[in-house]
């Protein structure tokens, strides 16, 4: 049985009901009809969680919804002549190796995972399903790909941050707070990359060009996140860099309510944080893409054969009532190259 808010599928049975087309209509669009296909997928974030809901809909702009609507336009419907299954890893290291597990035993055609820790997961259970990961960052050194233009073995996907960020984070936060002198970095070791390094090490670079100090704030627990932050409020004037962090995201009310609470401008690097009242984002613009990649598989193509496919495009988001109540003035040159402004 599919594990999924009951929403879900009510709107999933909608929009078939709309579509009022027929099977063979479908497979004139050039899926095969020889076998339900099982389609299976891992999320970090609860199943009751806002951003789950929001990729739940069957909206192009949203990530599994995305990815629904991409199979639909190449021939496959769920229902049809595929099966989707969800399955939340949320809880815990036990919660994971469980959600692992059960995918496993449906002997699924194709694994859509959404975090590295995820893909970490689903590779050591299995070298022979196909996993397409749709966000993970340093593929390469995770040891889940032997290169980028030639994946090899039975993984690829998407990344959604090059190492280099770390440093770009630092440039944009340092503009809004021109008088910045120590930068607080905040992750999770156990969820980010290389515990931190991979973003840490253009972070220091940019920092020691620019004379700010850095200081890694790592959290274990939603419990660290209050005090990590608040060590920032303090002189020297400070701000914070969130990494790229599955841990992060499921907890970003938390983030952004103490970096609000202890007044500590802080840069993130998804748009989530932004809807949770953050004063500023820079990241990749959503990209649905997983759907190429999901099509191809279901049809024979082996995913080693597909190269991993980095950002196209990337997006700055201010928001000038949050940075007006931490008292700053975010210059008109920082203005001018965001793609948008909130207020």
């Amino acid at each position: 049985m599919t594990e999924r808010p009951s929403a879900f599928a009510l709107d999933r049975r909608g929009f078939i009901r709309l579509a009022g087309t027929t099977a063979a209509g479908w497979i004139a669009l050039g899926a095969t009809s020889d076998r339900m296909r099982i389609i299976a997928s891992l999320t970090g974030l609860p199943l009751d969680d806002e951003l789950t809901r929001r990729s739940m809909t069957d909206s192009p702009t949203s990530r599994l919804g995305g990815l629904i609507v991409g199979l639909r336009q190449r021939g496959w419907v769920e229902g049809v002549n595929f099966r989707f299954e969800l399955r939340s890893t949320f809880g815990g290291p036990d919660k994971l190796k469980t959600a692992v597990q059960e995918l496993l035993e449906l002997k699924p055609d194709v694994i859509l995972t959404g975090s590295t820790t995820e893909t970490a997961a689903v590779f050591a259970a299995t070298k022979t399903i196909p996993i397409v990961f749709a966000t993970a960052n340093d593929p390469v050194g995770n040891g889940f790909v032997e290169s980028l233009a030639h994946p090899g073995g039975n993984v690829t996907g998407f990344t959604n941050s090059t190492a280099e960020m770390g440093g770009k984070w630092l440039q944009l936060i340092r503009e809004a707070v021109p008088d910045l002198a120590r930068v607080g970095v905040l992750f999770n070791p156990a969820t980010t990359p290389r515990a931190g390094r991979f973003f840490l090490e253009s972070i220091e670079q940019e920092a020691a060009t620019s004379g700010v100090s850095v200081a890694p704030a790592p959290v274990n627990a939603p419990t660290d996140i209050d005090e990590a932050v608040r060590r920032f409020s303090e002189p020297p004037k400070a701000a914070m860099v969130a990494l790229v962090d599955s841990f992060l995201v499921i907890h970003r009310q938390a983030v952004v309510a103490a970096a609000a609470k202890h007044r500590v401008p802080t840069i993130y690097p998804f748009h989530y944080f932004m809807d949770a009242g953050g004063l500023m984002s820079y990241g990749p613009t959503l990209e649905v893409r997983s759907a190429d990649y999901v099509d191809l598989i279901l049809r024979g193509t082996k995913a080693g054969d597909l190269p991993v496919q980095s950002p196209r495009k990337y997006e700055l988001l201010i928001n000038r009532t949050v940075a007006r109540s931490l008292g700053l003035n975010i210059p008109f040159t920082l203005l001018a190259r965001a793609d948008e402004i909130r207020e």
